[in-house]
């Protein structure tokens, strides 16, 4: 090919000019405007996908971008992130260096934080020239690149990145799941490549053969169906046989096949046992498949690179198009294709590779009974457990079906199998296989083992009094050792923390927690402190909970978002920002998604109603991500009522009907109560009390006292509704609720205060509101004060003192207003108006929802940040906030400035700058 705009001569790429063009204008697209892309070229095998990707490459590297091109294979699809590593490493200028990636490697059991990281490294390439990252073969892509795959091109959208993938059709395969996860966010192309025409056809034989090509093998051609490699391959037969329209070569077959059988036996034998060993393969591996010394094989090597058949890059060799591949295997009798497999499985872990070479090889060779495949399975799934569970729960149920049904070993790989069904989600699997193993009467021990493995899958489903039930049987029916007992114990406690008499509840969990202490079993030690929180939670006795959650987080840091939380259910701020920062520091420590809700409780509670809103977002879409939705329902709640707080009612609706699909797919009691009191707030606003009150009711029978997520800060609100609806003892109640509470927490400024502002509301008493505004002044939580004085400034009014009336209620609308919750700021002025007070100093004017003016602060900050030229690693490290976060608020500066990339961010900050 002369040049990038000269006619196409590549074998292959005949007929494919307006499919290049469509790449070419995302690689030109890219370049000029600085934001991301993400081209798909999709077919069936042969079709021209992998030249068609290497000529779009070749392309990009001329324009000047920092190229990583990969292909995935087909039996290496089980060791994480293999497939993407390949276009990070590869090119002239690798995107990572083999110790960053090493680096990120030791870190792959957090597939949040590599994901982040890896993000940070394509981000700061991208600032001295775009980057093209490109994988062939997206299909056979490992779990952990596809996770990567459908993350990244979202997170980098703003910088000059462009994405390259090739893959077979599949209605709902990775190909698809990536670029649907892009589409919205990046300029997405998907270029869908069908049969050559016979135009193209014919050209690629001028290419091949020359101007005068006869009628007759144009007519031969015809059988390669348009299919470009198929019609290569058999010019380069014609080619190489001289052939005339009299003498074809009888071995001279439409197809690949008749290519194979013109070789030496010994040379099909040994391409037979690389096609065995996969596309790519070692020479040492296929020379002890075929128990022949490497030097005797040397001859079939050469044939079979001399015939074109294979290329090798230096370190493998491999196939160089996986039909030819696939021709091969497809030659080998089946029977013996399994225990090719069987036998390359054992030859690989005796060679000293690891289990996760072997395991696309006992998939495809090991029967039932087979140990060792079952042993090779159960240290795979163990390595890749902690980065993709569901691959590990897939090798572990395929274990169990290999694992001989009689004996012990069952139920032990059935433990191991249920711990990792649990881990990635699939609960109803996880119990289903456990209720099959019981069936079968284990012993004792394995019994009990067995019951302590679906304990998290229970619990996870909100069956708490099933698991209270098989743990209290396993007990009770002895014979398991005393780890066993003690988790069993400590589960037990779990379980009772969802029951009413949590007085009982909490002498189980001691008993658990002296126990595990006793035998230094770390497992039930944690279990044991996660009763003793959640009790503590339940019971409202904030001090227990966060001494139960510091010694939790000490033991695992994971457990620090719990502490952080527990910190500021006790007012206790600065703690808790520490924790915060500490957490934030050491990266990936923590279970982000976690982390980011803690963060938002400490947003809330301190007035920061857009960066609360911000880490709730963030929040729920790394929970999305690792399809573990933990909080969603209660940070839905949040933001329903944050965006009540603003006036955006139509968003408050929307939050509330996700909670309520939250609700249906997790109805435990709590999550009930706090959608049946977000059902309460809204109908008050709607004006329909008589309804608000009812909903109240309902969430009062949920257990002996108002669910411990309301009593906190949100009491005052239901005791308001009942007033309204003339349900004095339904106020007295709630009420009497908030003394109890304040009584278990006196040294909670929030928690006293609120009690007797909720007892002066319901005596209309402005002296004991009053009392409720000075004890409020030593709470950190500015909403809860501005409410406590709007409670004391209508009372003063109903009682003629509009002096200090007027007093109170401006004060309330200025911190309502300095928390952006202007819809409360407005009603407030709206009291003042008719009040007859000074109605021209207002303070619910709304940010608009375009322009500059839009930005919150953080995002403002964001804006700016970005804009002289931080990365979001760099701007989170300023802001002292997750990168996460940095991405939500970028996201929301880009959506409301109307600008896709970061360089047309920095010329609208520098605009603003000038004007």
């Amino acid at each position: 090919m002369a040049g990038s705009s000269g006619p196409l001569s590549h074998r292959g790429l005949r007929g494919r000019e307006a499919e290049l063009a469509q790449l070419q204008a995302l690689i030109t697209s890219v370049a000029d405007t600085g934001s991301g892309g993400l081209a798909l070229i999709q077919g069936e095998p042969g079709i021209g996908k992998t030249t068609l990707l290497g000529e779009a490459v070749s392309r990009a590297a001329s324009a000047g971008f920092s190229v990583g091109l990969g292909k995935a294979d087909e039996l290496h699809h089980i060791v994480p992130f293999s497939s993407l590593a390949a276009s990070i490493l590869q090119g002239d200028r690798p995107l990572l260096s083999g110790d960053d990636l090493a680096e990120f490697a030791r870190k792959h059991d957090q597939r949040i934080w590599l994901v982040e990281r890896l993000a940070e490294a394509i981000e700061a390439r991208a600032t001295d020239a775009p980057v093209l990252i490109g994988l062939d073969d997206v299909q056979w892509a490992d779990a952990l690149s596809r996770f990567a795959l459908q993350q990244l091109p979202t997170r980098l959208r703003s910088s000059p990145v462009l994405w390259m993938l090739t893959g077979r059709r599949e209605p709902t395969g990775p190909a698809e799941e990536i670029a649907a996860a892009a589409a919205t966010s990046l300029p997405t192309v998907t270029v869908s490549l069908g049969p050559l025409s016979g135009a193209a056809i014919g050209q690629l034989a001028d290419d091949s053969l020359g101007p005068a090509v006869d009628t007759w093998m144009l007519d031969l051609l015809d059988g390669a169906g348009g299919n470009p490699f198929l019609a290569v391959e058999m010019l380069a037969g014609l080619r190489a046989a001289d052939a005339s329209q009299d003498v074809i070569p009888s071995r001279l077959v439409v197809g690949v096949r008749g290519r194979l059988r013109s070789l030496r036996p010994g040379t099909l034998r040994f391409l037979q046992m690389g096609a065995v060993l996969g596309r790519r393969f070692g020479f040492d591996d296929a020379a002890a498949l075929c128990d022949r010394p490497a030097a005797a094989l040397l001859p079939a090597l050469e044939e079979a690179l001399h015939a074109g058949l294979l290329d090798d890059d230096g370190n493998h060799l491999f196939f160089r198009h996986d039909l030819l591949r696939q021709a091969v295997y497809a030659d080998i009798p089946p029977s013996a294709r399994k225990a090719l497999h069987r036998e390359a499985a054992h030859r690989l872990v005796a060679a000293g590779r690891q289990p996760t070479d072997a395991v696309p090889h006992i998939l495809r060779g090991a029967v039932p009974g087979d140990e060792e495949a079952v042993e090779l399975l159960r240290r795979a799934a163990d390595d890749v457990l902690a980065v993709t569970p569901g691959p590990a729960a897939d090798l572990m149920l395929r274990a169990l079906e290999l694992t001989p049904a009689a004996g012990t070993l069952k139920f032990e790989v059935g433990e191991q199998a249920i711990l990792c069904l649990t881990r990635a989600g699939r609960n109803h699997e996880a119990l289903g296989t456990g209720d099959r193993l019981l069936a079968d009467r284990p012993p004792l021990e394995s019994f009990g083992r067995l019951q302590s493995a679906l304990g998290g899958a229970l619990w996870t489903m909100d069956l708490a009094d099933e698991l209270r039930r098989r743990a209290e049987a396993a007990l009770t029916a002895g014979g398991s050792t005393p780890e066993t007992r003690a988790r069993l114990a400590a589960l037990r406690a779990l379980a009772l923390s969802r029951g009413h008499d949590l007085a009982a509840a909490r002498d189980a969990g001691e008993t658990a927690l002296r126990t595990a202490t006793a035998i230094g079993d770390r497992e039930a030690h944690v279990l044991a402190l996660s009763g003793l929180g959640e009790i503590a939670l339940n019971a409202g006795e904030n001090a227990v909970a966060l001494q139960r959650f510091a010694a939790l987080s000490a033991i695992d840091s994971a457990f620090v978002p719990e502490e952080v939380v527990a910190h500021v259910h006790m007012d206790d701020f600065a703690s808790g920002g520490r924790l915060l920062l500490g957490a934030t520091e050491r990266a990936g420590a923590v279970r982000q998604a976690m982390l980011l809700w803690a963060q938002g409780q400490h947003d809330l509670g301190l007035g920061r109603l857009d960066d609360a809103e911000a880490d709730f977002v963030t929040m729920e879409r790394l929970e999305d991500e690792v399809r573990v939705p933990v909080q969603q329902l209660n940070a839905r709640v949040i933001r329903s009522r944050i965006a009540l707080l603003r006036g955006d009612p139509e968003a408050a609706g929307e939050h509330l009907c996700a909670a309520r699909e939250r609700l249906a797919a997790k109805p435990n009691p709590g999550n009930t109560a706090a959608v049946r009191f977000l059902e309460a707030v809204h109908a008050e606003a709607e004006g329909d009390v008589a309804r608000a009150v009812g909903l109240i009711r309902r969430v009062q029978q949920q257990g002996p006292f108002m669910r411990w997520r309301l009593l906190r800060d949100w009491v005052d609100a239901a005791v308001r509704m009942s007033l309204r609806g003339g349900e004095q003892q339904l106020a007295e109640d709630l009420a009497s609720q908030a003394e109890a509470h304040a009584g278990r927490n006196p040294s909670v400024p929030t928690a006293v205060g609120i009690a007797v502002q909720a007892r002066g509301l319901v005596r209309n008493d402005p002296a004991v509101l009053g009392d409720a505004v000075d004890l409020l002044g030593a709470s950190p939580r500015p909403l809860t004060r501005a409410a406590a004085h709007a409670d004391l400034g209508r009372a003063l009014l109903d009682a003629g003192r509009r002096r200090r009336a007027v007093a109170a209620l401006t004060h309330a609308r200025d911190t309502f207003a300095g928390s952006g919750a202007h819809a409360a700021a407005a009603r407030i002025q709206r009291v003042l108006a008719d009040a007859g007070a000074d109605a021209r100093r207002t303070a619910t004017v709304q940010r608009p929802v375009q322009g500059w003016g839009a930005l919150t602060a953080t995002e403002e900050k964001v804006a700016r940040l970005i804009a002289q030229g931080h990365t979001n690693r760099s701007a989170a490290d300023v802001l002292v906030v997750s990168p996460h976060t940095v991405n939500t608020h970028l996201t929301s500066v880009f959506r409301k400035l109307s600008v896709s990339s970061r360089v047309q961010l920095a010329n609208l900050v520098a605009s603003l700058a000038q004007a």
